[in-house]
């Protein structure tokens, strides 16, 4: 877990694309996996991104190293991390599907089977909700990896709270404040944030403290 604000390391996404495509294709041929790292990395650092950038990406591959033993298929986990927010759009909610369908046409194209094609969109999807079947680990350490950035310390926390509202510079205060409060209160009314036992254990109280004191800041107070 990231107590403090930090710059990550995002030099080595290339090679660890690499490494988790060739392994994904499970040694079928395939083009160069080079050039979608690429294709995806300039997506990962558009414009409009203060949060869904390649430092986040970072992250949540990261976390995904530290969840990989709750995984049935570890590979197509890291590679619906890369595909999770490659559509990104703050003023539009279609983004997980568009980033699912373009995981269905991407992977095919790049040497991944069907069944791994078809896991990774759908893990992609499940990314609206973060709300995984009991039972689904793949899904469990995605939305565990994804959502865990919610359990930082205050001042990473902080952080993370004002890279979001950036991207939703757009939107006036009080607009915001009230869709951001949903969305918290929503988080907040899942019986549980983090599904995997390490995230449970590690991640759970801190997530949940955080995310009460953000409704409270906003004005909203919700349940702990």
């Amino acid at each position: 877990m990231t107590d403090s604000p930090r710059p990550r390391d995002t030099r080595a996404l290339p090679d660890r694309w690499r490494d988790t495509l060739l392994a994904a294709r499970s040694g079928a041929p395939g083009p160069d996996p080079l050039p979608y790292a690429e294709n995806l990395l300039v997506r990962w650092a558009e414009p409009q991104r203060r949060y869904h950038t390649t430092a986040h990406l970072t992250a949540v591959l990261d976390r995904i190293d530290t969840l990989a033993g709750y995984a049935a298929d570890v590979h197509a986990v890291r590679l619906a991390a890369w595909f999770h927010d490659a559509v990104y759009r703050p003023d539009r909610t279609e983004n997980e599907e568009r980033s699912a369908a373009l995981a269905e046409r991407a992977l095919p194209e790049a040497g991944v089977g069907e069944a791994v094609t078809a896991e990774v969109a759908r893990l992609v999807r499940l990314t609206v909700t973060h709300d995984p079947a009991e039972g689904d680990g793949n899904g469990e350490v995605l939305c565990d990896a994804d959502l865990a950035v919610l359990a930082g310390g205050p001042e990473a926390y902080a952080a993370y709270a004002a890279q979001v509202r950036e991207e939703y510079g757009f939107v006036p205060d009080e607009a915001f404040r009230a869709g951001r409060a949903a969305v918290l209160r929503q988080l907040l009314a899942l019986p549980r944030l983090f599904r995997t036992p390490y995230g449970a254990a590690e991640w759970e109280a801190r997530a949940r403290h955080n995310l009460a004191t953000e409704l409270e800041l906003l004005g909203s107070p919700g349940p702990r």
